[in-house]
């Protein structure tokens, strides 16, 4: 039997397990943005011939790269919320499982954009 103190504590631990894996979260977002921004400069560098990398352009692609974070940390949400919505049988394993997955699949996205201008570049070239 289930009571309403139980829910509530089942709810604040998935909460408390979640937000402790929050900063690891973000540090890899951070690393993974550097990398792949060290990527697409390479790129340019080592590919094209009219490649310039201005002041503006930097600020402004980092700025954009702290609203993708932003929205990568509201997504985080989807963590806890899907714990308490599916009601794992194994919450250990699903925790496991789903932060994976998440802190995987969001680490990739930084290298979408030095990907598509590889591909871009590598087309322009004759590649």
């Amino acid at each position: 039997m289930s009571t309403t103190l139980e829910t509530a504590a089942r709810a604040d631990d998935a909460w408390r397990w979640w937000e402790g894996r929050r900063l690891r979260y973000n540090i890899g977002l951070a690393v993974a943005g550097v990398v792949a921004w060290g990527l697409f400069v390479a790129e340019g560098l080592l590919l094209t011939h009219w490649f310039s990398l201005s002041v503006s352009a930097t600020l402004a692609t980092g700025l954009l790269w702290l609203v993708a974070m932003g929205i990568a940390n509201l997504l985080f949400f989807l963590g806890p919320v899907s714990e308490r919505v599916l009601k794992p049988k194994d919450r250990d394993a699903y925790r496991r499982r789903i932060f994976g997955l998440g802190f995987w699949s969001s680490m990739a996205v930084p290298f979408l954009f030095p990907a598509a201008a590889l591909i871009a570049i590598l087309s322009t070239l004759g590649y």
